[in-house]
């Protein structure tokens, strides 16, 4: 494989690499195991690439061209997203420092994606109609298919060996099994309001007191699977959502937390929400969202709004919203 093609082959791994990761990283339900698997498989092959790259590298960072020191940024912060993936999914270090491993993983991934634009707009490589010979073809999936039977392999050596990734969920994430162990994260600039059971929540033209919620006494055993790379089953009580609001008043349902973070749901799924004030038995602590916050079984973290404030509903669609939070 020539030099033009390596790069060509490294350029639709990333791209590959950032649909899949961003489907990976939304994805909550046991049928989306598929894009995960995928995107472990493209960083695989990413892997088995490298070797190639490295001779390309060495001949360019050879020449004296300006541009050598984005070169070697790429180069790092590829490592850098590669081994972060490996870590995250052995389980072996799931924190670095003061963040998780996955959330390297994905700072250090969407960086290499803008730092690949760059470089690509200085030094571009366009693709010619001979590179979709059915040699190359052959090529690209020869080399998928090898990094599949690769994943394969470590998947069965994880099993063998009983390593905490032979127990993780299929999304990558490790399980916390008390809910004293949780992490209480935050979405981006969110911090902890440190509510009281005086907070009122409006909802549909009215109000309800956070006690009010414990008298339904609707409970839901459902995963919390947060894209910090750690997931904890638990059994959490409140009230159904479908006990409020009536499925025929819109399209969607708008939970807001008094911090300004929202999400936007189906109002058909108003009958599996949970506003829920208790978590296995205990009241919730104020880091995971007392005194009330959402539970959305099948999604990941970012759906289950903390410190829920507000709750409308309208005629909008559920998919009119950001594919992830922006506040």
């Amino acid at each position: 494989m020539s030099g033009r093609q390596t790069n060509l082959a490294l350029l639709g791994l990333t791209a590959l690499a950032f649909v899949t990761g961003f489907g990976a990283f939304s994805v909550g339900t046991q049928t989306g195991w598929v894009v995960v698997v995928a995107h472990s498989t493209i960083g695989l092959a990413t892997l088995l690439v490298a070797r190639a790259k490295t001779s390309v590298a060495r001949r360019g960072l050879a020449r004296n061209r300006s541009g050598k020191a984005l070169s070697i940024s790429l180069a790092v912060t590829a490592i850098l997203t590669v081994a972060t993936g490996l870590l995250q999914v052995s389980g072996l270090a799931p924190n670095l420092a003061v963040v998780t491993t996955m959330q390297v993983h994905v700072g250090a991934g969407v960086t290499l994606v803008v730092l690949t634009a760059i470089h690509l707009f200085q030094r571009p490589v366009l693709p010619r109609v001979a590179d979709l010979s059915r040699r190359n073809l052959i090529r690209f999936g020869g080399l998928l298919g090898g990094a599949g039977l690769l994943y394969v392999g470590i998947e069965a050596v994880w099993g063998v060996t009983s390593a905490p990734a032979s127990s993780r969920r299929f999304t990558g994430s490790h399980r916390i099994e008390d809910i004293a162990d949780v992490p209480a994260t935050e979405w981006l600039n969110d911090a902890d309001p440190q509510l009281d059971d005086s907070h009122q929540i409006a909802l549909a033209g009215s109000f309800i007191n956070v006690p009010d919620l414990t008298s339904f006494d609707d409970s839901e055993t459902a995963t919390l699977d947060c894209t910090g790379g750690w997931y904890t089953k638990q059994t959490w009580s409140g009230a159904r959502l479908d006990r409020f609001i009536d499925p025929k008043a819109g399209e969607s349902i708008v939970v807001r937390s008094v911090t300004g973070y929202w999400r936007r749901f189906p109002i058909r799924d108003a009958s599996s929400l949970l506003l829920a004030s208790h978590v296995d038995g205990r009241r919730l602590s104020s880091g995971h969202g007392a005194p009330v916050r959402l539970v959305a079984p099948g999604r990941r973290g970012f759906w289950w709004v903390k410190w829920v404030d507000t709750i409308e509903v309208d005629d909008r669609p559920s998919w009119w919203q950001p594919p992830l939070p922006i506040a």
